[in-house]
């Protein structure tokens, strides 16, 4: 049984879920912690995946409410469906959903594990550590991230390597990405805009730092004399309204998330994008188009470690200070960071769960 319930999990996970398609009776179960289509469905369209079995429509009302929904419901399918295997990727609240998995001695295997950004304010931190010390196996991108989970004690047969998915998924969908026209649908001209994507929940439910990242791109726009486009999450949208002041978005484009092959040719094709989306690391590193990342701490060291991508705090002289030396390195001079050039990410992480699921659950004494 594979768990998604967000964009990330389902563009990471497009691979893999193929993949285990192909080579077992895969039950695909998509929590609802997101369910949006422009959200969600646009992206199962996009990447060829199937419809998931299971929506489960968690209460989000609260996080109370979506963690307990999020876990009865998957009890429900659980017994159901009696999994040889549960497999999550990442730190968002669906992948909690590893926890009644565990109780109910089902093997849980764990991608994206061990990232850390060592920051509290962070609620994703929380998940992940919760997940990685739950899973029964946790599947690492990086030295990084296996090294913090030794740090924490974890057993070293706790732990595989497979690197990153990215790379396997943007190669998948090359063609699409192509073959993309969503920067001349938005008016714009290849080099001469800036992208944008905030969503985070520490930056977007606390008004003074929202307000703080909207005059950085006000800075921004005004430095550069570039149209700025923002893809805009709802969470961001409704924030934004919150605050009731139109003049100080004066000049920048709001626009509701596009598709997975849109958003990646408006990157490719953008002087430069700033966001405070986890995935930006792998997507700048692997493609090569500058970025900054407006997040004070990141769980991907290995992004700073190969110079590729550089990280700022929400301040206009900040923003701006970052995209200035970001522009002045010349694309050659970062490197891909060790973990992000793997491409067969998706069969390591397919072949450990066939290699491992049935074994795992023999030493539990459950018999199929």
């Amino acid at each position: 049984m594979t768990v998604v319930g967000t964009r990330p999990e389902i563009i990471r996970l497009s691979a893999t879920i193929k993949l285990l398609d192909e080579h077992t009776d895969q039950v695909l179960v998509h929590t609802g912690q997101n369910y949006d289509y422009e959200l969600n469905e646009v992206f199962f369209e996009d990447l060829g995946l199937r419809r998931p079995d299971h929506f489960l429509e968690a209460d989000t009302s609260s996080l109370g409410a979506a963690l307990g929904s999020i876990l009865v419901k998957t009890e429900e399918v659980l017994r159901a469906e009696q999994p040889d295997a549960f497999l999550v990727l990442g730190d968002t609240n669906s992948c909690i959903s590893a926890v009644i998995a565990k109780r109910m001695k089902i093997p849980v295997f764990h991608m994206e594990a061990g990232n850390r950004s060592f920051d509290e304010n962070v609620p994703e931190e929380t998940n992940r550590r919760l997940v990685d010390h739950v899973a029964d196996y946790n599947l690492v991108y990086t030295e990084h991230a296996r090294r913090n989970l030794l740090g924490e004690g974890l057993h070293p047969s706790k732990i595989v390597l497979t690197g990153s998915p990215m790379r396997e998924v943007l190669e998948q969908n090359r063609e699409q990405i192509d073959a993309s026209d969503a920067v001349e649908k938005a008016g714009l001209t290849a080099g001469e805009y800036f992208l944008v994507s905030l969503h985070r929940e520490e930056n977007v439910d606390n008004p003074r730092r929202l307000r703080s990242a909207i005059a950085a791109l006000q800075a921004l726009r005004s430095e550069y004399g570039l149209p700025i486009l923002v893809s805009t999450h709802p969470r961001t949208r409704k924030r934004i309204e919150a605050l009731d002041d139109e003049a100080a978005i004066e000049g920048i484009t709001f626009h509701p998330p596009f598709g997975f092959h849109d958003y990646i040719r408006l990157q490719q094709k953008a002087k430069l994008v700033l966001s405070d989306s986890g995935t930006i690391s792998e997507e700048s590193s692997i493609l090569g188009f500058p970025a900054v990342t407006v997040r004070d701490f990141i769980e991907r060291p290995e992004a700073l470690d190969a110079g590729a991508i550089i990280t700022t705090g929400l301040t206009a002289d900040g923003v701006l200070r970052a995209v200035e030396a970001r522009l002045s390195i010349p694309a050659d001079l970062a490197s891909l960071p060790a973990g992000y050039e793997i491409d067969n990410t998706a069969w390591r992480a397919t072949a450990f769960i066939l290699s491992t699921a049935h074994s795992h659950r023999a030493r539990l004494g459950l018999h199929d």
